[in-house]
């Protein structure tokens, strides 16, 4: 058989030398077993001989601590091993360093293994900064610097806003460029980002906040007047706003750059692993934020000052700095390796002439144009590429599906600690850790799942997408559980009148007989639980008068309550800080199903990703991940929190009045909230279905012979190159 022609400005690499293994001499019939470099990377130029080296010859990713190539220039001479020369067309180092300077021990780390673990870590600090943090300590921002629910909403949409702005950019060059400086770069600024998040902590004064004590009980009720307590502490916002935009320039590389460079340098079998180990380690981020971030918003936001108030109370603000200056801190430090590494790892090649191309066939064959090496380097090409997207129908559909799905996800990591904060009747920051110790196995679990059994059944595009239809339908048949829910917790003046019937109308009453001479203010809200079991607008709307504090657990207690039932008490009425606790014997069943739901909304995420790469052509797969986090954003992350916000608040009860405006919520209907949750999860739902199955009726794969040297494919799409290869020497430490 001919040898192949090797083109070195296509591939990136040449040979000074076929690879001829002299140790031992081929037997006669296996002088032709060399390894040949495909001069394309799509698989419609002549790809891999029919023979392999043989297994005696040491593959150059045996051993990372062999670089293919090493700093020096007299080592680059040096043939590498059994003879091999290993260096790039473009005089490009293969080495891992920061210019000249690539020490041996480096190289360790030279692997798609290293590459895995830096790109997980940067994934994991973005996922916990951006969607657990931000999340957790929304509500102490607005509360610390004055801020309106709508501006809080904005600062969380500026992430979402910088994405989509740096996206088509990043994804077109920088899929053309050097990946890692890109990518490195890019955690470098989201660290910035970080930092600027938490500055605002350090040029504002310190927080001065009211104890109930001295504000809450009856006869005591002061205020200061509105003119006095508005503050221009809200203009910090676009401190805020701009900490996270940082944050979404800085990720955009992340997502789009970080997936092909680990796709382009494992097996292609082995790419969805590393993608759902990359993609679990996002996952896991959120969770970490919300349990990390719950225990830090226990701790007051001046450290080192005591402060006669517990974290129950409403005006309590914890110390949300903290993680931003932790996470921005470790992003800046896991930048430099990630700087470090080449634009092509070692040993990377013999993957990109195994690939067989599984991208949509079109009608006008015009998907051939990117199969060009010259495509795609220069701006003239970018409208080009964009209609040959365009013209994906598998391609459009899977976006749309995964607009749906992100929706439901931003909805779900925004607001789910809200739900659970007012089905379960539990504290902002026990709503966040409980949220999180449900994320930690159903997303991440969920994500790492979908990428196994894509390797384990060696699945192909068509049944990559069906794999992501049966989750979507699973996940519709599990949000059912939103029919059922926790009953309120009973609030005098709020749920029910103080004498224990319905409020007429549903209007807000306050005021009654036992507290029409305390002058209480519906500006001071500080929920007490009474030892009758009905919650209270504050110590004062409960007639309490008198403050001790219990010894045994150290909380205050409100005494001489005059709005709390008597009849069943043998002294007077006492009341304690906090919300009732809920006794709601449904919360197992909706844990269970809301678990089911993150689990196989997750499980489709990475199948989806897979099937995206898998249905354009390779020059391509940077770009179209990125035009697909454009449209996931616009139609997903960036309306997917105000449709969900905008639902919830039709189910809110008691709204905050600041100065005669209405501010946040404080108190939902559990049953009207499930009942919208479930309207908001039953459309999406819906439409992610449709668009999985249109999707898949619409791939259209290339036929078998269409492509040189490539594998037959079974019709049901569980064929893979390892049934009809041989093994390459050590792939199977990749």
């Amino acid at each position: 058989m001919a040898m192949p022609q090797n083109s070195a400005r296509e591939n990136g690499f040449c040979f000074a030398q076929p690879l001829d293994f002299s140790h031992p001499s081929p037997r006669p019939g296996e002088a032709g077993r060399t390894l040949a470099v495909a001069s394309g990377r799509d698989g419609h130029s002549p790809a891999l001989s029919n023979g392999i080296t043989s297994s005696g010859a040491p593959s150059p990713s045996d051993s990372c601590a062999q670089p293919l190539c090493t700093p020096s220039p007299a080592e680059e001479e040096t043939p590498f091993e059994e003879g091999i020369k290993y260096v790039s067309a473009e005089g490009e180092e293969l080495a891992c360093g920061w210019g000249g300077f690539t020490p041996g021990c480096l190289q360790l780390c030279n692997t798609s293994k290293g590459v895995l673990f830096f790109l997980c870590v940067a994934s994991f600090l973005q996922g916990m900064t951006v969607n657990g943090f931000i999340n957790t300590v929304i509500t102490s921002i607005e509360r610390r610097f004055d801020l309106r629910s709508y501006q809080s909403g904005l600062i969380a949409s500026s992430y979402d806003i910088a994405a989509c702005v740096c996206l088509t950019f990043v994804s077109y060059f920088g899929g053309n460029g050097h990946k890692p400086r890109w990518l490195g770069w890019g955690v470098l600024v989201m660290g910035l980002g970080s930092l600027l998040f938490a500055l605002p902590h350090f040029t504002t004064g310190q927080y001065e906040a009211r104890s109930a004590a001295q504000v809450g009980v009856c006869g005591g009720n002061q205020s200061l007047p509105c003119s006095q307590a508005a503050s221009s502490l809200s203009g910090y916002r676009f401190v805020f706003m701009l900490g996270q935009f940082l944050h979404g320039m800085g990720a955009t590389p992340l997502y789009t750059l970080g997936v092909t460079y680990l796709d382009e340098n494992v097996k292609t079998n082995y790419s969805p692993v590393y993608i759902a180990v990359f993609y679990t380690a996002a996952i896991l981020g959120p969770a970490a934020g919300y349990l990390v971030g719950g225990m830090f918003l226990n701790i007051y936001t001046e450290i080192g000052r005591e402060i006669d108030m517990a974290p129950e109370n409403t005006l309590w603000v914890g110390a949300w700095w903290i993680g931003f200056l932790g996470a921005g801190a470790a992003s800046l430090l896991i930048s430099i390796p990630i700087l470090g590494y080449p634009q092509r790892l070692p040993g990377s090649q013999r993957y990109i002439v195994m690939r067989v191309s599984e991208a949509h066939q079109l009608k006008d064959g015009s998907h051939k144009k990117a199969s060009d090496p010259d495509f795609g380097k220069t701006v003239k090409d970018l409208p080009r590429s964009v209609l040959l997207l365009l013209k994906n129908p598998t391609f459009i559909f899977l976006c749309l599906a995964g607009a749906t799905e992100a929706t439901l996800i931003a909805g779900m990591s925004t607001f789910g600690p809200k739900f659970l904060e007012s089905q379960f009747s539990l504290s902002a920051s026990e709503a966040a850790t409980f949220f999180g110790y449900l994320v930690v196995p159903a997303g991440g679990g969920g994500t790492f799942l979908g990428g196994f059994l894509v390797n384990k059944f060696k699945l192909r595009c068509s049944g990559i997408i069906k794999l992501c239809l049966l989750c979507t339908v699973s996940s519709l048949l599990a949000i059912f559980i939103f029919f059922i829910h926790c009953p309120n917790m009973p609030m005098a003046g709020v749920t029910q009148m103080y004498n224990g019937s319905a409020l007429p109308g549903g209007h807000l009453n306050l005021t009654a007989a036992c507290n029409a001479q305390c002058g209480c203010l519906q500006h001071t809200y500080s929920p007490v639980c009474g030892t009758d079991g009905i919650m209270y607008y504050s110590p004062c709307h409960a007639g309490c008068t008198k403050v001790s504090e219990n010894l045994r657990n150290g909380k205050k207690v409100y005494q001489e309550c005059s709005c709390i039932d008597r009849t069943l008490l043998s002294g007077p009425g006492s009341a304690e800080p906090g919300k009732c606790t809920s006794s709601c014997e449904k919360r197992p069943l909706l844990l269970c199903f809301m678990f089911v739901v993150i689990l196989f909304t997750f499980l489709s995420s990475i199948p989806a990703l897979t099937a995206t790469l898998r249905c354009v052509s390779d020059r391509q797969r940077s770009f179209a991940l990125g035009i697909q986090w454009i449209v996931v954003r616009t139609l997903g992350g960036i309306p997917g929190p105000i449709a969900f916000g905008s639902m919830i608040d039709k189910s809110c009860v008691l709204w905050q009045d600041q100065c005669g405006e209405q501010g946040s919520c404080y108190v939902y209907q559990n049953s009207a909230m499930s009942r919208y949750t479930l309207v908001a999860g039953l459309v999406y739902k819906v439409l992610g279905t449709t668009f999985f199955i249109v999707a898949c009726l619409l791939y259209k794969p290339p036929p078998p012979e269409s492509v040189p040297g490539s594998l037959d494919t079974s019709e049901n799409g569980t064929s893979d190159l390892q049934e009809h290869k041989p093994s390459l020497p050590a792939e199977e430490d990749i």
